[in-house]
């Protein structure tokens, strides 16, 4: 398969990852450093985390358009769904995971452990049982 002269493959079992007669497409490019992907599927949207223009992205899948979903954004990083479909993301400016309500409201979920503070959450995953599953790096 051939790329598209953007894409830089680092290793060759990325291609295994690539359906055969599969098209690669840049959808957006203005972000500094971006990660955390959450896909809703039933809104046909994906956020994502812009690290250091602290923001949240949202890339609508009905008309190609980016906009800004949440500024500020705690400088968040991580991000996945829960069980019922509200956001849960890693904030490295408030040092805590959140919880994003379908009405809009953040909730804390963890912001300590044992009595100290966090140091910086960075990537969360939510397990089948609705535990949710963090990296807390120093």
């Amino acid at each position: 398969m051939s790329y598209p002269d953007w894409l830089v493959v680092e290793d060759d079992r990325f291609s295994s990852l690539v359906l055969p007669n599969g098209q690669l497409e840049r959808l957006w490019q203005a972000g500094r450093w971006c990660e955390g992907p959450a896909y809703f599927a039933a809104g046909r949207y994906l956020l994502w985390s812009d690290i250091p223009n602290d923001r949240i992205l949202r890339y609508d899948e009905n008309d190609g358009h980016v906009s800004v979903f949440r500024q500020p954004a705690a400088f968040s990083n991580g991000q996945t769904l829960d069980r019922d479909g509200r956001l849960i993301t890693c904030e490295h400016g408030s040092r805590s995971v959140t919880r994003t309500e379908h009405n809009g409201r953040i909730a804390t979920l963890a912001d300590a452990f044992e009595g100290r503070r966090l140091n910086s959450p960075n990537d969360v995953v939510v397990k089948s049982d609705g535990s949710i599953w963090f990296t807390d790096p120093s």
